[in-house]
């Protein structure tokens, strides 16, 4: 079944080569957040690249939150994380939520720019703990109305990615969405925990895959935690062994240095979770 995946995912990548040329001279590159001139579909220009927030240290041991204090040592933990010993064992983002992140988002998930999904995966995959041993690689489920609306869920292109580049084996289905849920958009955690209540399960032919896995668990957008607590409650209950957020940009809840959620309200400052019922 490896096997077989990797040749499918080798022979979309030939045939996407192939016809690069031709994409390129009908629709030139241009930077998805700014709209300059670029070498590449899937790449930003300069100065837009140097809007991006990566991570870096020193972060919490536990969920890679970055912390005030260059003194803080190796291992140390988060407030959060002390307060409330997260399920997962361990996040990791490729870039922190800010408005170019934002943008980045919106291109790709509502603009339909699904040629990004390669350059996000790149940054998550620069963030991602050494993956030792055989890995599962699940994207964070759509419902089937949203998924029929959108026409793609985004987290499953980018976990596609992440699979090829990393060797593990993709799992599609391994969570599933039973419940259509509200907008979260404005709710706070514990409000999204009661909504998220019992919409996201395992599939019913997945448990024996999951039991005794190492999962990563890919998202585009990491807010609160909520939707991917549910996801990790749903996968440890199933039986994995281990169980790693990944998300392209993290949103920091206490915002600082103008990271975190986007302070003026409206439809296009928006976080992309708050867009429409039943996003993640």
């Amino acid at each position: 079944m490896q096997a077989r995946q990797h040749r499918r995912v080798s022979a979309v990548r030939t045939l996407r080569e192939s016809v690069a040329p031709l994409v390129d001279l009908v629709f030139p590159p241009r930077c998805p957040v700014c709209g300059e001139a670029i070498a590449q579909q899937d790449g930003l220009c300069a100065p837009c690249w140097g809007d991006l927030v990566i991570p870096g240290e020193p972060a919490c041991a536990t969920c890679q939150r970055p912390l005030a204090s260059d003194a803080a040592g190796r291992g140390a933990i988060c407030a959060p994380c002390q307060a409330q010993p997260p399920r997962h064992d361990g996040i990791a983002a490729g870039a922190l939520y800010n408005d170019t992140a934002r943008k980045l988002v919106l291109a790709f998930k509502h603009g339909r720019r699904i040629a990004l999904a390669p350059m996000l995966a790149r940054l998550i995959a620069a963030r991602l703990p050494a993956m030792e041993g055989e890995w599962l690689v699940m994207p964070v489920p759509l419902h089937r109305w949203r998924l029929w609306h959108r026409g793609f869920n985004q987290a499953a292109l980018i976990a596609a990615e992440i699979a090829r580049s990393t060797d593990a084996e993709l799992l599609v289905d391994g969570l599933e969405r039973r419940k259509r849920t509200p907008a979260l958009g404005g709710l706070g955690r514990k409000a999204r925990m009661r909504t998220l209540r019992g919409a996201i399960a395992v599939g019913p032919r997945r448990h024996a895959r999951i039991r005794g896995a190492q999962v990563l668990l890919v998202d585009d957008v990491l807010t609160s935690g909520a939707t991917s607590d549910a996801c990790v409650a749903a996968l440890k209950r199933a039986g994995a062994a281990r169980v790693v957020v990944a998300c392209f940009a993290r949103v920091l809840e206490d915002g600082g240095g103008g990271i975190g959620r986007p302070e003026t309200k409206g439809p296009h400052n928006e976080t992309p979770e708050a867009e429409a019922p039943g996003a993640t």
